[in-house]
């Protein structure tokens, strides 16, 4: 049985107690913090205007950026802040081979990531991550709510490839760890507000306090607002006359004005207790909480079938229109509906908002062991939950249905010990443990009479997901030798999948069409070795050269949205894998002005979980909406990151990646929707450019332009029904310019930005899944150009 969230967080207070205990019982002496010890990224601003040092915790204990062997892109706050990059969607833009795609209206708010070409975009609860996402060392565990706000951040990592025995599983395609400011001795503080386009309004701040002598807290905090830019019109309201009879909403605004979506409504807060006496413990409790309530992603109409709806949908750049139908108020006699219900259709109520609330809290604590090991404890508690309504045919149209309301409810408790140790000058070693613990209960009311015109296709769900696991990890770096270094890992993992569907009519009672299914609980148990080698050589101080093969997986699950049962009991699936070979070369030129990072790799990508057109071999002759392990390829591709300051004042930032491969095998079952001839990895080609110059002023400051310039290839995003041609997002290319001066203290700045500076028109992200049915597909349109003006004042 799943333990309650209260047993969870006894857990995390035993837990945390345990550890501190240990670190109280270890003898409280000022001593050189061995190799293995975590810290904070240092960075090191020569003045001679060389590039800043990183500093990384990647392999769990902190390296250089350029001594470790490892495709990483490193992003340091300050160049977060010139950049203007606010959350974490955006930082895919400089990395190379990274794919972050904030989800539309059917997904919430919910990210899709991929890296190197293998990731997951689906956020059922059913089906697991294929980037790892961390926070402090603290695994996220699901897509739903991963649109972070970069909140007071020391810095981000992106690491490319597989990190099956560093992170474990769900980082087949690699990790994102982001790393938090820790509380440090000192009273400081800064306060940030910026105001633009579309009644934008931002503030940040945050402050660090000394307690007492060793005792330290930080705390900071985020308001976002701003108006959408894709007006959600009235349908009957713009076109009077229309055909299908439907009458304009009275409630309609100006100019038949419904909503604006895309708008921004964000806000959280965190703060951190840090208890460091001495080199020898250094343990931090942290807490976070945040808030969204938006409207629904911007989303228009793009393509229809004339056959089945009227073109007049396609209402020009940022429309969209709004499915409404009829004038009550009210839901239909006899129909229980919870939640903020705001629009109608057909009878139906859906909302047009997204509503997410989730806190966490966890212990992160690090206890000297004399002068060669320590051991690391971290403790973690999160929980969720979601609203959000849907509509995916984006019509009016009386007979054209594909609808929902979904309420997805997730908790989430882990375990981490890390024991890390060093045997004379030669081996540094990680020896752990990590285990987790998760529920999901996701409440969904679902319209979908596309699947069946003339029934009555429609069904509650309020489906239970418990899923848990176990590992064990182990990492060694040898130095036999002047300049070599050798490094290998290795971690087994147990992990536990079940889900119990329930399908029921609106008023309770079981379903009519899906009613074989309630009560079925479909489940998944599985393990997996991973392993790492990597044999990294330098030449000089100037130059690291490296070549490394390792595995990582994706968890297995079970299909998410079966038509029967048979679909349902049978329908389990095994992990994705993927083995990687790779090799790199990291430089520090022309005395550290010129650094240039080159990698290639070849992955070897087997059990790729598909969707199914048959389900025949699962014993189910419903419509099959079953996923299998049913495709094997290979990926490969070439990266290049590279850093410059050619003279004082001016730096040069850019990146070019290339991905390419095919597939090797298709199971049958899949029929035509995939391909062998089909893209396996897109885009093919992504580059970022950035440059920026600081002006000295004398006693009046400075000033630095900044300009960044970044390119998408065209991305496959399928095809619209089975044997059709494969359809290609536009490639694209965005601009962004910054003008910041700052006083000569420093402690006070002024920015004007400019993003999508030449106003481009995209579309990153569409839903084609109902284009069969209703004939209508819609895809998310990319923010427009727009102005901010930004005030921070540091104390």
């Amino acid at each position: 049985m799943a333990k309650t969230p209260t047993l969870s967080l006894r857990l995390f207070s035993a837990g945390s107690a345990l550890a501190l205990a240990c670190g109280l019982a270890v003898p409280a002496m000022a001593q050189q913090a061995p190799q293995a010890q975590p810290q904070d990224a240092a960075q090191s601003a020569d003045d001679n205007g060389s590039i800043k040092e990183i500093v990384v915790t990647a392999q769990f204990r902190s390296q250089k950026l350029q001594d470790t062997p490892l495709s990483i892109t490193a992003i340091d706050a300050n160049l977060l802040a010139s950049r203007n990059q606010t959350d974490l969607a955006q930082i895919a833009a400089q990395a190379p081979n990274v794919v972050l795609n904030a989800q539309g209206g059917a997904y919430g708010s919910s990210l899709g990531a991929s890296i190197r070409g293998i990731g997951q975009f689906d956020f059922n609860p059913a089906y697991e991550p294929g980037v790892g996402m961390y926070i402090d060392d603290v695994y996220y565990a699901t897509l739903t709510g991963g649109i972070f706000d970069l909140l007071d951040l020391d810095r981000v990592e992106v690491l490319r490839g597989p990190q099956g025995t560093l992170t474990g599983r769900n980082s087949i395609g690699g990790a994102i760890k982001l790393f938090s400011k820790k509380p440090t001795d000192e009273n400081t503080g800064t306060v940030e507000a910026v105001y633009g386009s579309r009644q934008r309004v931002d503030l940040r701040g945050s402050a660090n306090f000394k307690l007492a002598d060793g005792l330290y807290g930080r705390i900071s905090g985020v308001y976002k607002r701003q108006e959408g830019y894709v007006s959600q019109l009235d349908y009957g309201c713009v076109y009077p006359n229309n055909a299908q009879g439907i009458g304009a909403r009275p409630s309609s605004g100006q100019g038949c004005l419904i909503d604006k979506l895309g708008e921004r409504n964000y806000a959280g807060i965190r703060g951190s207790l840090r208890y460091n006496p001495n080199d020898s413990i250094d343990y931090i409790v942290a807490g976070d909480y945040t808030y969204e309530n938006r409207t629904n992603a911007a989303e228009v109409v793009t393509s229809v079938n004339p056959a089945r709806v009227s073109s007049t949908y396609l209402c020009g750049r940022f429309c969209t229109f709004a499915n409404f139908y009829g004038q009550g108020n009210t839901p239909p006699p006899g129909l229980s509906i919870p939640g903020p219900w705001g629009q109608v259709k057909d009878g139906y109520y859906m909302p047009n908002r997204v509503k997410f609330t989730g806190w966490g809290v966890s212990g992160n604590g690090t206890f000297k062991l004399g002068d060669n090991f320590n051991i690391q404890s971290i403790t973690a508690y999160r929980e969720y939950r979601q609203k959000w309504g849907t509509d995916d045919d984006f019509t009016p149209d009386l007979n054209v249905v594909g609808q929902g309301y979904n309420d997805l409810k997730f908790w989430f408790f882990s375990q981490e010990l890390r024991f890390n140790g060093k045997i004379g000058d030669k081996i540094d070693f990680t020896l752990g443990g990590f285990y987790s613990d998760q529920r999901s209960t996701y409440f969904t009311r679902q319209d979908i009479r596309y699947i069946a015109p003339g029934l009555n296709f429609q069904f509650l769900g309020n489906d239970p997901v418990n899923a848990d696991s176990k590992a064990v990890f182990g990492t060694v770096i040898a130095r036999p030798i002047e300049g070599l270094t050798l490094t290998g890992g290795l971690r087994y993992t147990e992990e536990h999948k079940d889900y119990t569907f329930v399908r029921q009519n609106y008023d309770g009672s079981v379903s009519y069409f899906l009613g074989a299914l309630n009560g079925v609980k479909a489940t998944f148990d599985g393990n997996k070795v991973d392993w790492r080698v990597s044999a990294d050589y330098r030449f000089s101080p100037q130059v690291l050269a490296y070549v490394t093969v390792g595995t990582g997986f994706k968890g297995g699950g079970v299909t998410a949205r079966p038509f029967d049962a048979p679909q349902a009991l049978n329908g389990s699936f095994g992990p994705e894998t993927v083995t990687a070979y790779e090799v790199g070369l990291k430089t520090d030129l022309f005395d550290r002005r010129l650094r240039v990072n080159v990698s290639a790799f070849y992955n070897d990508y087997k059990d790729v979980q598909l969707p199914l057109i048959s389900c025949a071999s699962l014993g189910s002759n419903a419509p099959c909406g079953a996923r299998q392990n049913a495709g094997d390829g290979k990926i490969k591709g070439v990266e290049l990151e590279v850093q410059a300051n050619p003279i004082d004042g001016l730096s040069f930032d850019g990146s070019v990646s290339y991905l390419d491969g095919e597939w090797s095998r298709i199971d049958p079952r899949v029929g035509n929707a995939v391909l062998l001839s089909d893209p396996i990895a897109t885009p093919k080609w992504k580059w970022a450019f950035g440059v920026q110059y600081r002006a000295e002023l004398g006693s009046a400051g400075s000033i630095t332009p900044r300009f960044d310039l970044s390119y998408f290839g065209r991305n496959n995003i399928g095809r619209i029904a089975g044997g059709a041609p494969i359809d290609y997002a536009a490639a694209y290319t965005l601009g962004n310019a910054r003008l910041t001066w700052r006083n000569k203290s420093e402690d006070l700045s002024v920015s004007f930005e400019v993003q999508n500076l030449f106003d481009k028109y995209y579309t990153p992200y569409r839903f084609a899944a109902v284009q069969a049915f209703t004939g209508t597909i819609y895809s998310q349109v990319g923010r427009p150009r727009e102005w901010a003006l930004t005030v921070q004042k540091k104390f």
